[in-house]
């Protein structure tokens, strides 16, 4: 009998052993993490920062189209002199989980980026081979910008004052020339998800630099000429036609008051509309909220 109790008890010791160097080596613990964690971690530019820091570039985009000009949806040759855009409050975010601009919910942050003061930048400013306008650069932590966010507010001076957008340029058809300055103030304030384009852009390693873009697309108001008439570009789009009826002669010189007054309904609703969608990140969608 005392056999018996002694094999039990022998038991009893081995098998919490067995068991605890069996969880050891599936389960790391944090003061002791697995070896393939570490480096996970350590790869990952997502990953938590560290501490470490690096230069962050803020960028806008026009795109081509405010760059190289376009043919709208009515097929008006546009081409811009200026395009001025007005922004405030820029500011670049690390998400976990990634922000989803069209899920309703709020962005929550682990890091952050900003940009301190308002700008103005002229977004049709070199030919096609430049490079997005810098904003700004300023030291930031390390990891990933998954989220951008900005207002776009009117202007306190320069030659932009009191538009969010300011638009210069020229717009021709059947031999007809308007010179136009168009000027925009509705002001809104975007939350965008990461940059989609053929490469990721936010991935800021240590001592190294990365960049964040606010891309505009202008020819969600005007239309695009190369794409079919029913694309949803075209579809949701105002054109150029409704505001070439407002040229005195070859100049037409408003401001969203004017357009208001002398637009139809139907046609000032769609101005409205893809102005407030105008922000991008590349490819990439933001949710808007005007800023009053």
């Amino acid at each position: 009998m005392k056999r018996q109790v002694w094999g039990w008890a022998a038991i009893a010791l081995i098998v919490p052993q067995v068991l605890q160097g069996c969880a050891s080596e599936t389960t790391p613990t944090a003061d002791a993490p697995a070896a393939d964690t570490e480096e996970t971690v350590a790869a990952d530019p997502a990953a938590e920062s560290t501490g470490e820091k690096g230069t962050l570039q803020f960028r806008a985009n026009g795109e081509d189209f405010v760059r190289q000009g376009f043919v709208t949806k009515d097929g008006w040759a546009i081409d811009f002199e200026n395009v001025y855009v007005s922004l405030a409050d820029v500011t670049a975010y690390q998400t976990d989980p990634p922000y989803d601009p069209d899920s309703g919910e709020e962005l929550t942050a682990k890091a952050e980026a900003a940009v301190g003061d308002p700008v103005t930048v002229d977004l049709a400013e070199g030919d096609e081979n430049a490079e997005p306008i810098l904003i700004s650069e300023l030291e930031a932590p390390a990891g990933q910008y998954n989220a951008l966010g900005w207002q776009m507010v009117p202007a306190a001076d320069g030659p932009a004052a009191g538009n969010t957008v300011l638009m210069v340029g020229t717009a021709e058809k059947d031999g007809r020339v308007i010179n136009f300055n168009i000027g925009l103030d509705p002001a809104y304030a975007y939350t965008c998800g990461e940059f989609v384009g053929d490469e990721r852009k936010g991935i800021l390693a240590a001592d190294d630099t990365a960049d964040v873009e606010a891309t505009f697309h202008f020819d969600h108001i005007f239309g695009d000429g190369d794409a079919p008439p029913d694309d949803d570009i075209n579809t949701g789009a105002l054109g150029f036609e409704p505001l070439a009826a407002l040229a005195e002669g070859d100049q037409l010189d408003v401001d969203m008051a004017t357009l208001e007054e002398q637009l139809s309904d139907e046609d000032y609703s769609t101005l409205e509309k893809t102005v407030s969608g105008l922000a991008h990140v590349g490819e990439g969608h933001c949710a808007e909220a005007p800023v009053s």
